[in-house]
Order: structure tokens, then sequence, then C-alpha cells
């Protein structure tokens, strides 16, 4: 087990902590699909070698071993390794060439809009760069769609927004979901201006936003109360009926947000180069 540096700051320890505990509950989540269905061996293959492949483990340009070697290392047949790179090559992240083999591509060419594999760079180690790609993506969408939902001013949403930010309150000290219920304050956004563009964005939406929660609340073990208090800000501009306000509101939450972040990511490279304790 690794050791917790003695120089290592209370703060360090919790982000570390719940940033340990928050990765095992993502592999449950990630594994229980493919447990679900039993027999989608391929599935959890390619969500292996998707996440290895992201890790730097077989950088772009390199040769993946040959089908006999990565049928042993998995325990699995060729049909299984077979499916698995079909399910790669898909998202445009391999290559198969005659008397070559199988090519890892360059970044450039994976489908980063494919929200496993956002999941995958997720999953592991994220930068400071990648966050701040990722909170480039809402500060284009989010902000515009609260004033279109502000606009479109509808009952039904407004109460799934007031509801989930009722949740985030409750939870707010990590009693609850509050993850979910801050999944459900933003995407109940997307969803309620009406825009069927915008909300196909959906599934790629969460899995960003789910990262950057995670990554913005000290591990995500609670919600600072400025940043609840921004939501709340939003809710009330969006029930009345202020599309400017409710934008220049969220743009304010993602410019704060994106500053927590980057003091967790420091934190957490900060314990990391700390030296380990006895």
């Amino acid at each position: 087990m690794a050791q917790v540096s003695k120089h290592s700051t209370p703060a360090a320890q919790r982000s570390r902590t719940g940033a340990q505990r928050l990765a095992a509950e993502r592999a449950q989540r990630r594994d229980r699909p493919a447990q679900a269905l039993g027999g989608a061996l391929h599935t959890s293959l390619a969500g292996r070698l998707g996440r290895e492949i992201v890790g730097g483990i077989y950088p772009p340009g390199s040769l993946l071993p040959n089908a006999v070697d990565m049928c042993a290392r998995f325990s699995v047949s060729r049909t299984a390794l077979r499916e698995a790179y079909s399910v790669l090559n898909a998202k445009a992240m391999i290559v198969a060439r005659p008397k070559i083999g199988t090519r890892v591509r360059p970044k450039a060419d994976w489908n980063m809009l494919d929200p496993e594999v956002l999941s995958w760079h997720l999953q592991s180690t994220p930068t400071e760069n990648f966050v701040a790609e990722l909170f480039v993506l809402r500060q284009m969408v989010e902000p515009e769609a609260a004033a279109l939902a502000a606009t479109a001013h509808s009952r039904a949403t407004i109460d799934r927004i007031a509801d989930a930010y009722s949740r985030m309150e409750q939870f707010k000290d990590g009693a609850g979901d509050l993850i979910g219920a801050d999944l459900d304050f933003h995407m109940g956004i997307l969803e309620a201006t009406g825009n069927h563009f915008l909300t196909a964005l959906g599934g790629l939406i969460r899995t960003s936003l789910e990262c950057t929660f995670e990554l913005s609340w000290e591990g995500a073990s609670r919600i600072q109360d400025d940043r609840l208090h921004q939501h709340r800000g939003i809710l009330e501009a969006i029930r009345d009926a202020s599309p400017e306000l409710a934008k220049i509101r969220m743009t304010e939450l993602l410019s704060d947000s994106i500053n927590d972040v980057r003091q967790y990511l420091k934190q957490r490279d900060t314990a990391g180069e700390s030296p380990a304790g006895g």
C-alpha cells in the first residue's frame, strides 16, 4: 500500500483520499455494464485497451503486441480480441495493416466526441491542459444553454432544475449523491433549451461534467458555499425568465470552477512530488 507523506497537508490528504474513493466508484460503474451483459467480454477488453492507449502504455504510432500474445495476456479468444479491436477501430484509435500489424493512430485522429474515449481520458490522470479543454467546451455550450432555458421558461424543466438544486443543498457536505444532483442540475438546463442538437450532446457533456465536478470540490467530498450560491443564482435567473443574467451567472460559475480544478490539480501534483514518509 502506498505510504502517505508526513509532509502532506490535511487538505492534500483529503483530496487524495477523495480521488481514490472516486476512482474506485468509477471502476465499479465502468465494469457494471459488462457484468450485467454477461457475455460482453469484448466491451470490457476494449475499455481496458482504450485506457492503456490513452494512458501511454501503447502510445500513438506504436504497434500493439501480436494477437497470440494479447490473447494470452488477457485470457481471451481471438474472436473477443478481434471484436475489441473493432470497437477501438470505430473510435479511430487503432488501424490494422496487412503484414504490419495493429498500430495506434495519431491522437488527432481519435474521436474525442465519443463519450467512452473521453471517459478513458478521465479515468487516467487528467492534466490541467486536458481539463482546460473540457472547460472550453462547457464555456461554449452552457452559458448559451442557460440563456435558452430562461427564454423557454418551461415550468416542468424549471421544477426539475429546482429539485436538483434542492438536493445539492441537502448533500453539500457529502451526505448523499452530490455529483448526481449537480449533474441533474446542469443536464436539466441543457434539456430545458428544447434544442435537440444540444440534448444530443448529453452523453459527452455528462461525462465531462462528472469529471470536472470530481476535480473541483476537494475530491468531490463537498461543494463550496460560493459555488452552491452561484447555482442558486442561475436557477433564479432561469425562473425569472432573465436570459442575459442566466448567461452571465453561468459564465461566472464556469470561470470560478476551472480555478477550483486548477487548485485541486496543483495539490494533487504537489502531494505526488512529496518524499515518502515512514
